[in-house]
């Protein structure tokens, strides 16, 4: 496929150094494409959002055009087209977070900040974003920080917290690692280099592990089959031969239990595929 020249390109030192860095991405992937997401996060932790040169670096290493890679950059949101703040600070306004106090901390930020959706302040240290749900609900609400989860967030405590960002110093988020990345660092994190923080933190708090509580305090299992895989509509619910006739009421008591498996907080995750019908046009 022929590659799109732009005329943007990196100086030859920088060029050198992202080349050795995807050489590295590449590596773990049969196929080169597939590559694409985590570049487009190495070019962004090199200028702090997807530049031109970024997106130029990524044609010319995986052998697409600059549309192509393009049509990727604007389709994920973590990919910023332009200039991006130190941290981007997410307010959760979805339905339980908003109604928890997550639409307060918005309407507070913005007007400290002075900035609205997707918008960088002049110092260039915030981007501040309303985000949706981000699966912490057990402790709605929550504020992100470059994808580090900040729970049970109040607008006095959030705007604490910006006011330290804003002031150079660290913060830690509840949970994960000792301190928040800017976000050019994370963003080489996303692209696949270690920083040196993972296993740091609480990852799963008493929240979020409570219906795994229940389920062991009350004896609450998933079904057993007997082997292989079950198929749809003949597994038991239960122990024993407990499956309901074809059209018969299910009760309650039927049905295992909600909240019976463990889980944990998610950030915002991509999915590692490109669109084979993005052209040029």
């Amino acid at each position: 496929m022929t590659v799109v020249n732009t005329g943007r390109r990196y100086d030859d030192e920088t060029h050198a150094r992202l080349a050795a860095d995807a050489a590295q991405v590449l590596s773990r992937y049969p196929d080169t494409r597939s590559a694409l997401l985590p570049l487009l996060h190495l070019v962004q932790s090199e200028d702090g959002f997807v530049s031109p040169s970024g997106i130029a670096f990524c044609a010319e290493t995986l052998g697409l055009s600059t549309a192509q890679v393009s049509a990727v950059a604007t389709f994920y949101t973590q990919y910023k087209r332009r200039p991006n703040g130190e941290y981007t600070v997410g307010i959760c306004t979805n339905t339980l977070c908003a109604i928890m106090g997550g639409d307060a901390i918005w309407e507070d930020l913005t007007e400290r900040l002075g900035v609205g959706h997707d918008e960088t302040t002049a110092d260039g240290k915030i981007t501040l974003e309303r985000i949706e749900c981000n699966a912490a609900c057990d402790y709605a609400p929550v504020m992100m920080i470059n994808w580090e989860f900040f729970d049970n967030q109040t607008p006095e405590s959030a705007a604490e917290v910006v006011g330290k960002l804003i002031a150079g110093e660290p913060v830690a988020p509840s949970r994960g690692p000792d301190r928040v990345g800017t976000f050019k660092e994370v963003s080489r994190v996303l692209a696949g280099f270690g920083d040196g923080h993972a296993n740091e933190g609480v990852g799963a708090g008493a929240p979020t592990l409570r219906g795994l509580e229940l389920a062991r305090e009350h004896g609450w299992t998933a079904p057993e089959y007997p082997s292989g895989t079950p198929d749809s509509g003949s597994a038991p619910l239960g122990g024993g031969d407990t499956t309901p006739e074809v059209g018969a009421p299910q009760s309650s008591t039927d049905r295992p239990a909600a909240g019976a498996q463990e889980r944990s907080g998610a950030q915002e995750k991509t999915e590692h595929r490109t669109d084979d019908s993005a052209k040029e046009s």
